[in-house]
């Protein structure tokens, strides 16, 4: 007797009262979770490698405390600015900027303020900044793989209509349901082709490291070239209200311009670093003057310098050997010489 395997329909999305629960007084936003969920995630995933390192390991939470917030700050300041007009616009309210939890954080905000704040935290533990995104670069993107989950919770930033078996739900009473689209109609789940493309992209940068040991900023500058390359084709899916932009006649998202700017350089300067890693020894982990014991670096400057210092002193001993040996055969001669010479012998005397 044949057996049918069942396919879903569509994958739903949770009920309205799902995005967010009362706690006493406090509410709790399910894509607050979803952030802070990632933001764990990343934290533990960095502070592993930290320890793998051998860098010290408090100062990855010295930096992280300044990277953090800046990264929200930016992140939110970037969705406000790439999409005005829920804030500025003519039925736009500025009370909303502060309301992360109702959605909209920038990536690109998040990653250029959070440097600025990594970069203060590193120039207080004396860890190069490179070295932090290296070691931070898989974590961020699993904490936006796990963020993402939190634009499901809130029916938002799908993908234009689809008949595939995955295509997404949306409550027709919500407001993010587009106007004009028949109740049933299915959505592309652009937050989970971006969740999987970042864990994908986890796994890859994980492998790549480790067998290549990418140092000196080329693991975080291919961390974002291999975002940049998915957000491109699952950006233009979205049917969210964005800045449009026209560039050589073509009008595309802003993000979709944004990212493919970010994709380029990202790929130049992989291939600078890369290049200029082959003619020089590998980078150290950390500030002049702040090497800790037990890092990468650490052992391999130490024995350079023993091994120098070997090699300088090596021919010194042997010098020393060769004037003593030389000094004292100029001793022996001076002695013989000075030795009263008696005449020989001739017989008795007369």
């Amino acid at each position: 007797m044949p057996m049918s395997l069942a396919v879903p329909a569509a994958i739903p999305s949770p009920p309205a009262e799902f995005s967010s629960f009362s706690l006493g007084a406090l509410t709790i936003h399910a894509y607050a979770l979803c952030i802070l969920a990632g933001i764990i995630l990343a934290l533990w995933m960095t502070s592993v490698r930290w320890k793998r390192r051998g860098l010290p390991p408090d100062s990855v939470w010295d930096i992280a405390i300044w990277a953090i917030p800046f990264g929200i700050i930016g992140g939110r300041l970037y969705h406000v600015i790439s999409s005005p007009d829920a804030y500025f616009g003519p039925n736009g309210n500025l009370a909303l900027i502060p309301q992360i939890w109702l959605g909209g954080l920038g990536i690109w905000g998040a990653i250029a303020l959070g440097a600025v704040g990594a970069w203060i935290g590193c120039r207080r533990a004396g860890i190069k900044l490179s070295t932090f995104a290296d070691v931070a670069a898989p974590g961020v993107l699993l904490a936006q793989a796990v963020g993402r989950w939190g634009n499901w919770f809130n029916q938002e930033l799908f993908g234009g209509p689809t008949d595939a078996p995955w295509g997404l739900a949306i409550d027709p009473n919500n407001t993010n349901f587009p106007d004009g689209a028949a109740p049933g109609t299915l959505f592309h789940p652009t937050f989970l082709y971006e969740s999987l493309w970042n864990l994908a992209g986890v796994a890859l940068l994980l492998v790549l490291d480790r067998r290549f040991r990418l140092r000196g900023g080329r693991l975080f500058w291919l961390y974002a070239a291999f975002y940049t390359a998915g957000r491109v084709w699952i950006e233009m899916l979205r049917i969210d209200d964005a800045e449009m932009i026209t560039i050589l006649g073509i009008t595309q998202r802003l993000n979709v311009w944004t990212s493919i700017l970010i994709f380029l350089v990202s790929i130049g300067m992989f291939t600078y670093l890369s290049v200029r890693a082959r003619k020089q020894p590998e980078p150290s982990l950390t500030l002049p003057g702040h090497t800790p014991a037990g890092s990468e670096t650490a052992g391999r400057g130490n024995n350079s310098a023993v091994d120098n210092k070997s090699e300088t002193d090596s021919p010194n001993v042997n010098s020393g050997s060769q004037t003593h040996d030389t000094r004292a055969t100029v001793a022996e001669t001076k002695n013989e010489a000075a030795k009263p010479q008696r005449p020989e012998d001739s017989g008795p005397a007369n």
